[in-house]
């Protein structure tokens, strides 16, 4: 009788391994030379235009630390950043409870949930000059919506009073993002596993404790990358509040997005506008490491640990 030799087991090849990882390097490279053309070079540009003096036509001068200098110890550079930080705080307040409350609300399995969370991501879609325009419309005190419906809380001055209109970008800013966040939460809760909401529901644990002890911890993650992208992406409103208020009334809606592009493009001071530019690419990365610290960044935990 023969036997049949038992199967020869090749053994993996070093090089297969390092083959993978070369081909994958190579694939990067577009990406990288995409991030390096858009990204790095312009941004190294700007930097050497902050030590400049340039009126944006004529010949470029060097100016050493005269633009910094000039920035630096300007009183409105202070206004600008306390402005844009409030309008950061406050719209990441509003956004944030909001977020979550209707994304949870739309990982139901209902089906008129799909519904609601088209239409609910319809103002995302929309661009924000246009938003800025239709709200303006609206709120005008003479032929607004408040003057037409003949409803004088609706009637005042939104967009004349500094309050009220640092109001009205914190609204127009949650309403035209907040669908976005949704979205990502919406995705967030549907990766938790139910047997953690079976496993509490034989406890006794009604629906709200289930949020607090169960949605909520395992929403950590998610809310640290949510809050990145509002507090990061709030440093760049400058189209919706140019067109809403144009930083008025006065300075009261003057964030560093629109400082910099009334020094570059309507005082034609470049130099000082690319200081601007410098500082707020700096704020834009603290905040995103301490974001990432606070966060536990450092770690690569999952959303479901403990699951």
């Amino acid at each position: 009788m023969t036997t049949l030799a038992p199967p020869v087991v090749e053994a993996p090849v070093a090089g297969a391994r390092g083959g993978r990882t070369g081909a994958v390097a190579w694939m990067s490279l577009p990406a990288l030379a995409v991030f390096l053309g858009f990204g790095v070079i312009p941004l190294i540009g700007v930097l050497a235009l902050s030590f400049t003096s340039w009126d944006g036509i004529g010949a470029i001068h060097p100016a050493g630390f005269a633009s910094w200098r000039t920035v630096l110890t300007d009183p409105g550079l202070l206004h600008a950043l306390w402005v844009t930080f409030l309008v950061m705080a406050l719209s990441w307040a509003v956004q944030t409870p909001l977020s979550i409350i209707i994304g949870v609300f739309l990982a139901g399995q209902q089906r008129y949930r799909e519904l609601l969370a088209v239409l609910f991501f319809i103002p995302l879609l929309l661009s924000s000059a246009a938003i800025a325009i239709t709200y303006k419309a609206l709120l005008d005190p003479n032929f607004g919506l408040g003057a037409g419906l003949h409803l004088p809380l609706l009637a005042q001055d939104w967009l004349g009073k500094g309050p009220l209109a640092l109001g009205v970008v914190i609204f127009v800013v949650s309403w035209q993002f907040i669908p976005f966040h949704s979205l990502i939460y919406q995705g967030a809760v549907r990766q938790i596993p139910r047997t953690m909401y079976e496993a509490a529901q034989i406890d006794g644990a009604g629906r709200m404790r289930s949020f607090f002890s169960i949605t909520l911890p395992q929403l950590k993650y998610t809310i640290v990358t949510s809050s990145t992208l509002m507090v990061v992406g709030s440093l760049t409103f400058f189209d919706l509040i140019f067109v809403l208020t144009a930083g008025g009334p006065g300075d009261a809606t003057r964030v560093l997005a629109l400082d910099m592009y009334k020094r570059g493009f309507q005082a034609n001071l470049m130099g000082p506008a690319s200081v601007i530019a410098v500082i707020l690419v700096l704020v834009g990365l603290i905040l995103a490491l301490l974001l990432r610290r606070l966060g536990g960044g450092g770690t690569s935990e999952s959303q479901l640990e403990g699951a």
